[in-house]
């Protein structure tokens, strides 16, 4: 029999936020220095700069095998939630009609849980439509929805008339106010029946392909 764990920091915060007061993740973008290729992730803090989640890119095959890395490139692009014990949490992947899948993972095993559609997709303005997947791995209703600008760092959840979720630009104060970077915003989950790391991979699905982002 295996050792009983010590529950996730991030589970913890599920608890906690479902939920009294709303609950704040601060959004960076961490570049890896010193490690070839290794690209960059996206980390989501607490409000006392403590990790909660890290998305990154999954590892590309080793550069000597050429049949097995483009593969990889081929496929569509794929990004992993971990939490701050870096156990992958979600596998999210982009589909070739511009659609996303994503995946539970436990014990490295993936099952489906959501799919989301992009509906809207203008200058200023973006929508996506979310189907959890059911028992019987067929699309409920749409479930959640997403509206906003990447642009802007804005991003709103929806679920019916509800807001669940939604991302802001964070701001310096002083006497001369400025933007902190793009790079760098706040996600805001209200209370509610919503899983953080649920959150996490539509904000990061939300954002993928803009500047700053990975």
């Amino acid at each position: 029999m295996g050792s009983s764990s010590v529950p996730d920091e991030s589970e913890q915060y599920v608890d906690d936020a479902r939920f009294r007061i709303p609950f704040d993740l601060f959004v960076s973008k961490k570049q890896k220095n010193g490690i070839l290729g290794s690209g960059s992730c996206i980390r989501f803090n607490d409000s006392c700069g403590n990790l909660v989640f890290k998305v990154e890119r999954p590892p590309p095959p080793n550069s000597r095998d050429q049949k097995s890395a483009a593969t990889f490139h081929q496929n569509p692009p794929i990004k992993l939630i971990f939490n701050a014990s870096g156990n992958t949490l979600f596998c999210i992947r982009k589909l070739t009609d511009g659609s996303w899948q994503g995946f539970r993972v436990t014990d490295s095993r993936e099952e489906l849980m959501f799919r989301v559609q992009k509906t809207v997709d203008k200058l200023t303005r973006t929508e996506f439509e979310i189907f959890l997947i059911g028992e019987e791995s067929e699309d409920s209703k749409t479930d959640f929805k997403m509206r906003g600008s990447p642009f802007k760092r804005s991003c709103t959840i929806y679920k019916g008339n509800s807001i669940m979720a939604e991302t802001s630009l964070m701001y310096k104060m002083g006497i001369q106010k400025a933007f902190v970077p793009r790079s760098r915003f706040r996600v805001t989950i209200f209370p509610g029946h919503i899983d953080l790391a649920l959150v996490v991979s539509l904000v990061v699905i939300f954002f993928d392909g803009r500047k700053l982002w990975i």
